[in-house]
């Protein structure tokens, strides 16, 4: 009999936004997520007795909830909101018109009336210096409706069948009075304080493991040394050595010690920030009692394959594994990437059913394709950030998968056995039978550090880091005890991986140069703990990038093409000057790995319309993937879809609409060829198209039906059919 345990662990987190010095927080993410993940997560979960799971609190996160629940420390938004909109001044009109959207719109701005209406009336995107003149357009009664809303609609599934009079209140949908907002504060301020207390009873009664990280987060490998960075990508460019082992273990032992008062129970297990590990890291995880830690399935990989060992990763991935010296060995256990990356990305696409049904089918397929008898399957993921891509919060698809496992879906004639389980009980079940002998340096994603070194703005930022480090090495001595602790934490919260994830080119967010002005912040109240004024550098934000803009992810070509459709990259030539599509956009809080394609390019030939898919490796192994075309004319709308199978397609099928979800096969066409890469040609005419004409092209790749990447990632590419001036024009100055 197969003996299967099914660990999530859903990790919660947030970057310590306090400002200590001046007793305030800039950011109201930590207040705003606790009234709908971290409180559903276990509003849910209790529902379902016979479902196990572990939940990672990083202690900056629970820091921040007891200063906000014992109203220690307001955020900038929360003060906004609490102002009588009567006497709301110009410019926090303005803070509010400009950020009192700050929420998914689909889920949690369009669904709600009144604050639909405004955010229509404000409009999609106002320009910074437009925001004084859109705010005077507020009536006092609209600003104070916004302020509620922005609160209200934050409010998860589990808060709002907890406390029946959000309900109510969202009925109301507009004319809110100030008594109706102080009541929405103090049930936002009553969920807060309820969320310990909630997983505290969980863990007491044996239904949720609870697990820490380093304390603010930090990337562990870099902040023992930078140098380590070398080891998986020694192309980048590093900043002056950091080199702080002492700091990486502090962040450990205070991590520890913390969530032990907190919770009553020190932890075992450990979730290296964003699964970063190192061997370094391995005697200091077990000198802080902590006996098991997890990361990337990419992280196994290639550590195996530095011992010598083979990648057969049905075979490797599924079990636990002893690692490190005999006097300090841990257990660690790798995380199914595929379904894991699925619920923050894919499931919201689709049904709470064929959500739910997609997952058991996955699960199904690793039980049967895994050879031992004793099966651990951990799914990782960030527990707070996918629910708001759900319209209900995930609550059915949750719902329906915790159902599954309560009923036994996954049983099978008595020789299946599966269970939902903690990732401690797991292990206990199924004791390690492998010793890994070599640990590769890196995270889970793309299994190195790139993300927070290696761009300019990340290596000032640890430059400015170890400057101020060394500062603070040479005078804490002198300094008095308190002063010296306050100093401590204050670089130990710069050290967090947040500030890095944000600088560079990788990802976007409005945000950005907050998050830039908190990292010096914490570094120049080092400086002001020491007694020292803090260098002026210090003063310099460090991003100096734009925000992308949607436009960014699409380059237009500059030449007709002519290239030899037969999958192979038949000269440097031929693909030169093509338009392309990015297929790695700046994305936000979360990280996918799309594993499809490294390339997507596009152009014209004199007839046809050409495209060119350079495969990820990995993709080449995955079943059930089969692509879409979206081409929309000014006539109608075509689509275009073959199947990524091994060898490849060889041909495919060209479908014109003719009602909303109805498809008219128009033909199969055999110009499609893939190799190296693919190439694919159609013809203008059998798109109705002529010279002149504008077309809106979508890429859709779904996975056995479920959609899994988009390209371009939020609105479609527009094509214009070239003229006979085409080349002139561009090149015309």
């Amino acid at each position: 009999m197969k003996h299967v345990h099914v660990c999530f662990l859903w990790h919660m987190h947030q970057p310590y936004y306090t400002d200590p010095v001046a007793g305030s927080a800039s950011m109201p993410w930590v207040r705003l997520h606790a009234t709908k993940a971290y409180y559903d997560m276990a509003y849910l979960l209790e529902k379902f007795p016979g479902v196990s799971a572990t939940f990672n609190f990083t202690p900056s996160l629970l820091l921040q909830l007891e200063e906000i629940g014992t109203g220690k420390i307001l955020d900038l938004f929360l003060e906004h909101a609490q102002r009588p909109a009567a006497n709301l001044t110009l410019e926090e009109k303005a803070f509010l018109v400009r950020h009192f959207f700050s929420a998914n719109w689909a889920t949690m701005v369009r669904p709600y009336p009144r604050y639909h209406e405004l955010l229509v009336k404000r409009g999609l995107d106002v320009p910074g210096h437009d925001l004084h003149r859109v705010a005077r357009q507020f009536s006092t009664q609209e600003l104070l409706d916004l302020q509620v809303w922005h609160n209200l609609a934050w409010f998860g599934y589990g808060t709002v069948q907890q406390y029946p009079r959000l309900a109510a209140l969202r009925q109301k949908n507009r004319g809110f009075t100030e008594d109706d907002k102080q009541e929405v504060l103090d049930l936002q301020r009553l969920a807060v304080r309820e969320i310990i207390p909630l997983y505290r009873r969980l863990l007491e009664r044996g239904q949720v493991e609870l697990t820490t990280t380093p304390f603010y987060h930090p990337i562990l490998p870099l902040v023992i040394d930078t140098d380590i960075n070398r080891r998986a990508r020694p192309d980048l460019p590093l900043p002056a050595r950091f080199h702080a082992p002492e700091d990486a273990a502090a962040q450990l032992q205070q991590a520890v010690a913390y969530h032990q008062s907190t919770f009553g129970q020190a932890p075992t297990g450990l979730w290296p920030s964003e699964g970063s590990v190192c061997p370094e890291m391995l005697p200091l995880i077990h000198q802080t009692g902590l006996r098991w830690f997890a990361t990337d399935e990419g992280i196994l990989a290639r550590s195996l394959g530095m011992c010598g060992r083979p990648w057969h990763r049905q075979a490797a991935l599924y079990q636990p594994y002893r690692i490190g010296e005999p006097e300090h060995a841990l257990t660690v256990l790798f995380r199914d990437r595929e379904i894991s990356d699925a619920f923050g990305f894919v499931y919201h696409k689709t049904t709470p059913e064929s959500a739910a049904e997609d997952v058991l089918r996955r699960l199904r397929g690793i039980v049967h394709d895994t050879p031992q008898e004793k099966i651990v399957i951990p799914i990782i993921l960030d527990g707070e950030n996918p629910w708001e891509h759900y319209h209900d919060g995930g609550e059915q698809f949750l719902s329906l998968l915790y159902e599954a496992f309560t009923n036994h879906e996954l049983d099978h004639n008595g020789q299946v056995l599966v269970q939902a389980s903690t990732m401690s009980d797991a292990m206990t079940a199924v004791q390690p039978t492998q010793q890994l002998p070599c640990l590769h340096s890196g995270s889970w994603i793309n299994s190195d550090y790139k993300i927070w070194i290696g761009h300019y703005e990340d290596n000032r930022g640890w430059d400015l880091l170890g400057h101020t480090r060394t500062q603070l090495v040479n005078i804490a001595q002198s300094l008095p005890p308190d002063r010296a602790q306050a100093a401590w934490q204050e670089l130990y919260a710069a050290e967090g991986s947040d500030w890095f994830w944000w600088y560079g080119d990788d990802f976007d967010t409005d945000f950005k140069p907050e998050f830039d002005r908190l990292f010096r912040t914490h570094l120049r109240n080092v400086w002001t703990h020491m007694g020292i004024p803090p260098p002026d550098q210090l003063n310099v934000p460090i991003c100096t990038r734009a925000i992308a803009s949607e436009s960014d992810s699409v380059q237009q070509p500059l030449v007709l093409l002519n290239p030899t459709i037969d999958g192979i990259v038949t000269d440097f030539f031929e693909w030169r000057g093509a338009g392309n599509i990015n297929t790695q956009p700046p994305l936000g809080a979360m990280w996918k790995a799309d594993g499809l394609f490294t390339a997507i390019q596009f152009g014209w030939t004199s007839g046809q319309l050409v495209m060119r898919f350079d495969p990820d490796e990995t993709s080449t192994t995955r079943q059930g993937l089969d692509v879409d075309i979206r081409l929309q004319g000014p006539q109608c709308t075509f689509r275009l879809t073959f199947a990524l199978t091994s060898p490849g397609p060889e041909a495919f099928i060209l479908s014109r609409q003719t009602q909303a979800d109805a498809w008219q096969e128009i033909g199969s066409y055999r110009s499609i060829k893939a190799h190296t890469i693919l190439e694919l040609a159609v013809p203008w005419k059998e798109l109705c198209l002529e010279q002149g004409n504008t077309i809106q092209m979508s890429i859709i790749v779904r996975e056995h039906g479920l959609e899994v990447a988009r390209y371009p990632g939020h609105h479609p590419a527009v094509l214009t059919v070239p003229g006979p001036e085409f080349e002139a024009e561009l090149w015309r100055v």
